[in-house]
């Protein structure tokens, strides 16, 4: 199946760049130069913590480890507390003990969970309006309630046994209701924390960019260990290719599902800016978050909650996995998509007698 979703990403990639030649006659060739224009913030914000990974990984390995092993669990699944592209993947594969729960933890877990606290909740509660946020914060926590079912169906198409799985998962499910409850109980301090764990995570990864330039221009090892930084820029370099593919593909997805979207937004009672957010938000959650003061509060709501599962699910995530772990590709797909589409039908059913606003 993933040999079959890798045609039709070379189909758009051809598709976008034939229209770059003829001037972008169909706006296909601008979304494939976005997939290269994206290289720039995907380096940035990827290549300094995959630098930094294999040192962070012996640190926290010494830390970590001993716990998880006494409760028997793998310490891989703590890596899913990252995004999948900050470093999440390679600290997963590092720690793990069973390299199938290394590979599920640092693709599934890390693009669903990993991205929500790391990337989702600090950029949307920062970037959206006072009026917009509390329609956004409860839709968060409707996704966040369906994500260990998401992460569940990612692990059964992973080929790992069920039971195990949900004792693994565990940590996972405990932080998950502890982000529901601070998230539900006090706002104002989660917001704090997410925004004071985010700029963290940017200053290790700027820190990451430094160490692994001046070894790359000077040879000289600041820190022993450090990941060359031309490595780090090969896994960038793949996921743009990808993306030269995916961004066009996605494009003529949202032309051609338009009508049928619209129709369906009739019959949830959603405006069009409201089914418009789950598409974009599958490509990226920032156009989503954007399109947000022109949605519905119901609109809101359900975004917010399929955004948790199904954020960069057909580009920056799909492109990852291409490049490391292809044969998760379906797994991670399902668990994205079918999550996000979760999270949305919840929120619609827990707020239809909600008056649009």
């Amino acid at each position: 199946m993933q040999r079959i979703i890798m045609l039709v990403m070379a189909v758009g990639a051809a598709l976008g760049g034939l229209d770059r030649l003829i001037g972008d006659r169909f706006g296909l060739g601008r979304k494939f130069e976005e997939g290269f224009t994206l290289l720039g913030p995907t380096a940035l914000s990827m290549a300094g913590i995959l630098c930094l990974t294999p040192v962070l990984s012996n640190w926290l390995g010494a830390l970590i480890m001993p716990v998880y092993r006494a409760l028997g669990l793998d310490p891989a699944l703590f890596a899913g507390i990252l995004a999948i592209d900050m470093g999440g993947y390679p600290m997963a594969m590092s720690l793990a003990e069973d390299p199938a729960l290394g590979r599920y933890a640092g693709i599934v877990v890390a693009a669903i969970l990993g991205c929500t606290l790391t990337f989702t909740i600090p950029v949307g509660m920062g970037m959206l309006a006072e009026r917009e946020r509390d329609g956004f914060a409860q839709g968060t926590l409707y996704g966040l309630a369906v994500m260990p079912p998401a992460l569940l169906l990612g692990a059964a198409l992973c080929g790992l046994p069920l039971p195990g799985a949900i004792r693994q998962l565990v940590p996972v499910i405990a932080l998950s209701l502890l982000l529901i409850a601070g998230i539900r109980f006090a706002p104002a301090g989660a917001v704090k924390a997410f925004r004071g764990f985010a700029a963290f995570l940017r200053a290790l990864i700027t820190v990451g960019l430094i160490l692994g330039a001046v070894q790359y221009m000077t040879g000289f090892a600041i820190l022993p260990g450090l990941l060359p930084i031309e490595e780090a820029m090969a896994v960038v370099s793949s996921i743009g290719v990808v993306l030269l593919g995916s961004l066009p593909t996605a494009e003529l997805f949202t032309r051609l599902l338009k009508r049928p979207l619209e129709a369906l937004g009739a019959r949830l009672g959603l405006n069009g800016a409201s089914m418009a957010g789950f598409l974009l938000a599958c490509i990226s959650v920032m156009p989503m978050l954007a399109l947000m003061k022109d949605m519905d509060r119901r609109g809101r709501i359900a975004n917010a909650a399929a955004a948790v599962c199904s954020t960069a699910a057909l580009s920056a995530h799909l492109g990852f996995t291409v490049s490391q772990e292809p044969a998760l590709l379906m797994p991670l797909l399902a668990a994205k998509l079918i999550g996000g589409a979760l999270g949305a039908a919840v929120a619609l059913l827990a707020t239809r007698r909600d008056k649009a606003v």
